[in-house]
């Protein structure tokens, strides 16, 4: 356009045809809104400090992150593929990138695992199994994925709890009929020949019954309904609500200039958030809260046990399978580890002796996860409990927390909270974690 520009005083009929041509392709891409568009982007995604003479290599992680998706919002392609957008954003990146998105006029395809992220965007969600190696379509938005998922969920039951009853009254049967065939029955009025002839047509009736009966039998245990994983929960004390008063109380707390804590104290049977942006100290606040970090200054009173989730999961000893280190410090069996461990649902039986070495971000953070549901605490303490775990793992978390007779914390990528109740540690240790909580 500036070339042709140049020479539009001298300009024929075509090449002033050629000029409009380009002038109608420049604006229905939006041209002239496109520093403007920049502009939005950066400073709806926290990075209207960035320079634009910055080098790339001088940003960190999160703002590499969010660089690279408001270049693509910026663009305002046809069609967006957005891989865990929300990851980095604080609340009003959060906000500004889900208005941005509803108004979107083309198509956009998020994996995401933010449900409120997906509550405010998603008109669909397709759900990858990796078991049956599917993808399932469920409309109405998030909210119409829930309502299938617990309608799936109840059909299990009803299928788990059909093929348990039809199981047992076939071993019943076929056990108590083919007794009493063995056992026979008694000559009526000393007519042996009529009773053999009865007998025989009675006990081949009977006999080919009980075959049947087997074999439906064998059917049945050939292909089980597998059982429904129990609802998370968290272990309670023995006593529960008798930890009481404050049990974390962090006074005088120094790190550098990163963070500063005067006098802040968690109550047994409440419900902390810690909010704060990108790089405000939330998870370095929660590590002094647990005893992983010592401040430069200041001291920490704790009371009762602790269970920490960390952000990221250190992998200290990758060689270890999931079921040993799952089952590090639980006086149980190794059955009886199996039993625990699957009943969470968080794995399956083939997963059990995969080296923790070789597990996903997600895997890791499971196993983190079945850790403290086992072991009974006062304080739970959890940085970013949502992250990497499947959508439905995180309405169970939530319902966990919910029914749980303590105190806790969480972050989201806004902020963190963090939360107590009754119990003992999750048994950990320094000298056990290599003073990391929760190490693999």
């Amino acid at each position: 356009m500036r070339e042709a520009e140049a020479d539009l005083g001298a300009a024929d009929d075509a090449a002033l045809a050629a000029y409009g041509d380009l002038l109608t392709e420049f604006e229905s891409r939006g041209g002239y809104e496109a520093d403007a568009r920049v502009d939005k982007a950066m400073h709806g995604l926290g990075l209207a400090h960035t320079g634009p003479d910055r080098k790339l290599g001088s940003l960190s992680g999160g703002e590499q992150a969010r660089l690279g998706l408001a270049c693509l919002i910026a663009a305002s392609p046809e069609v967006m593929l957005l891989d865990e957008p929300t990851n980095h954003l604080d609340g009003a990146a959060l906000d500004w990138l889900e208005s941005t998105l509803r108004s979107h006029p083309g198509t956009v395809i998020a994996v995401s695992h933010d449900r409120i992220f997906l509550e405010q965007v998603a008109t669909a969600v397709l759900e990858v199994d990796a078991d049956r190696r599917t993808v399932v379509r469920y409309g109405g938005g998030y909210e119409g994925f829930r309502a299938e998922q617990r309608a799936a969920r109840q059909s299990w039951e009803r299928s788990y709890a059909q093929w348990c009853e039809e199981t047992a009254q076939l071993e019943a049967y076929a056990t108590t009929t083919a007794h009493g065939v063995a056992t026979g029955r008694a000559i009526k009025d000393n007519n042996k020949m009529a009773y053999d002839r009865a007998s025989g047509r009675v006990q081949d009736s009977v006999s080919g019954r009980v075959r049947n009966a087997h074999k439906r039998l064998e059917r049945l245990r050939a292909q089980p309904v597998p059982r429904p994983p129990d609802p998370l929960r968290f272990a309670a004390a023995p006593a529960a609500g008798a930890t009481q008063g404050e049990l974390v109380s962090p006074t005088g707390i120094r790190i550098g200039d990163r963070l500063a804590v005067d006098r802040r104290s968690v109550v047994a049977g409440g419900r902390l958030l810690i909010h704060g942006g990108n790089g405000a100290g939330k998870s370095t606040l929660l590590r002094v809260m647990a005893g992983v970090l010592e401040p430069d200054e200041g001291r920490v009173v704790r009371r009762g046990g602790i269970g920490y989730l960390a952000q990221e999961i250190p992998v200290h000893r990758p060689a270890e399978s999931v079921l040993t280190a799952f089952g590090r410090g639980l006086p149980l069996t190794d059955e009886e580890l199996v039993e625990l461990l699957l009943s969470y649902g968080l794995f399956r039986p083939r997963d059990l002796r995969v080296p923790v070495g070789a597990l996903s971000a997600g895997q890791r953070r499971r196993l983190a996860l079945a850790r403290l549901l086992t072991r009974p605490v006062d304080l739970l303490l959890l940085d970013e409990p949502a992250n990497h775990l499947a959508l439905g793992l995180v309405q169970e978390l939530e319902e966990a927390l919910a029914h749980w007779p303590g105190h806790w914390s969480w972050f989201r990528t806004t902020g963190c909270c963090a939360a107590v109740s009754p119990a003992t540690s999750d048994g950990w240790s320094p000298d056990d974690c290599s003073n990391e909580p929760q190490p693999f």
